[in-house]
């Protein structure tokens, strides 16, 4: 077989939520590129797949990309999978396409989780036509980042994580309005799956009253 880049989704939440072929091709590939070898370690063992685990993360992406298109040019066949959902979707896995099409290598992305298709469609806000911003920046660029945002007229989403979700449903009202339609889902596919749905206000009045707690998805209605 020769070399190759193969996007292998994983499930979000529920275990169940990987498919036939994922499985079939993480026991066929010569080694699985994983964002933490600690979690997909656990789930290959879920599913009673050994194969050797590659570390591919923020802290060495730009040092490892080199070293593991080398090793796809020489015909090994490496399954990319991030902790949750599917690859390069906010992780540094685009690095890694980028640099494998670029060098010739084939790249094939399977089909699969990622958290942001269910969350828009259950926020019930319209889903024809909408832009994914992904995570804001923390600090240098946010302020500039939502301003630019203010007069979108597509439905928005945002990945956030709980420890500055009220810091950005604060924003949002601050940029956007306190009375613009949200929801709020975390817990997307696990045990404890929440959407809230309301206001901007409303949705921040929850949870100040309820601690947040999980990854966050949070859908913003754009300016009518």
């Amino acid at each position: 077989m020769s070399g190759k880049l193969i996007l292998i989704p994983t499930p979000i939440g529920n275990l169940e939520d990987i498919t036939l072929r994922a499985q079939r091709l993480l026991r066929e590939c010569d080694a699985v590129v994983a964002e933490d070898t600690r979690v997909t370690g656990r789930l290959l063992q879920h599913y009673g797949i050994s194969k050797p685990l590659v570390s591919f993360h923020t802290h060495n992406e730009h040092r490892m990309v080199e070293q593991l298109v080398e090793r796809m040019q020489r015909g090994e066949v490496l399954a990319l999978a991030s902790d949750a959902g599917t690859p390069a979707i906010s992780d540094p896995g685009f690095l890694l396409v980028r640099a494998a099409v670029r060098a010739g290598v084939p790249v094939e992305c399977l089909p699969g989780p990622t958290a942001f298709v269910p969350a828009l469609v259950a926020s019930a806000l319209p889903c024809d036509r909408f832009v994914f911003e992904g995570f804001l920046p923390v600090k240098k660029g946010r302020q500039t980042r939502l301003a630019e945002l203010r007069a979108e007229p597509r439905t928005m989403v945002f990945y956030e994580s709980p420890h500055r979700v009220l810091r950005t449903l604060t924003d949002f009202i601050a940029v956007f309005g306190p009375e613009r339609p949200a929801c709020a889902s975390r817990e997307i596919s696990k045990l404890f799956e929440e959407h809230v749905r309301g206001t901007l206000t409303e949705v921040l009045a929850h949870f100040n009253g309820k601690e947040p707690k999980g990854e966050f998805v949070l859908c913003v209605g754009g300016v009518e």
